[in-house]
């Protein structure tokens, strides 16, 4: 099947006190977009991608991309004020032949060929959409005006990272209706009635939020 990737590029990154974009701090000496943009490109699971790039920053991302030689790069889009909207218009550039749409965010730059197998492995099972996760390995606590009213059972939780893999009509079905509180492409599809399986995550898909995160990534490139 075609699969086209998304790869959402456009967050600011203010905790990271950088002047630019998050997905152009420096990860081991290159763009931060660089390692997930030249991971996916190689990627034989992978046939087309669009990348969501910052506004005011499309012109760089182009040239990132011919710098990797990143053949698959079908189109550059700008961002949107939200994720969410970011993704929708990532969408509008993925091709019609597409039967598989992966979004992934640049912010989690390690993503590999094991992640991209296991989620679309489990899409061809006829699922709504599939997700990596990882368990909860903390105590969660219910609070209310900074007092505890309550432990929650952790042994059904998971956090959820990306890349997510959907069939290409149900994902732009989901983003054709109303953006509100999607925290994830998953939620969007859960609202619609769609079943999301859950696979295997990987701790190394740490999401880059704070200066520690990128100095954690770039341990673990070296």
């Amino acid at each position: 099947m075609s699969v086209c990737v998304v790869l959402v590029a456009a967050g600011e990154g203010r905790r990271l006190g950088s002047d630019r974009p998050k997905a152009f701090v420096a990860l081991g000496g290159r763009p931060l977009l660089a390692e997930s943009l030249e991971r996916l490109d190689r990627s034989d699971w992978i046939d087309s991608i669009v990348i969501v790039a910052p506004a005011g920053w499309e012109e760089p991302t182009i040239l990132l991309a011919e710098e990797l030689v990143a053949s698959k790069v079908g189109a550059v889009v700008t961002g949107g004020a939200t994720r969410a909207e970011s993704v929708r218009a990532g969408l509008v550039e993925v091709a019609e032949d597409a039967v598989a749409i992966i979004v992934h965010d640049a912010a989690r730059p390690l993503v590999d060929d094991a992640v991209l197998e296991r989620v679309l492995g489990a899409l061809a099972e006829g699922w709504a959409g599939v997700v990596p996760g990882l368990p909860v390995a903390d105590t969660v606590k219910r609070v209310a005006e900074d007092v505890v009213t309550g432990t929650v059972d952790r042994a059904d939780l998971v956090t959820v990272q990306t890349p997510q893999a959907f069939p290409a009509e149900t994902l732009r079905a989901a983003y054709a209706g109303d953006l509100v509180g999607a925290t994830d492409c998953a939620s969007l599809v859960e609202r619609a009635g769609g079943r999301i399986r859950i696979v295997e995550g990987d701790l190394r898909l740490l999401k880059v939020t704070t200066p520690d995160d990128l100095e954690r990534i770039e341990s673990w490139l070296s």
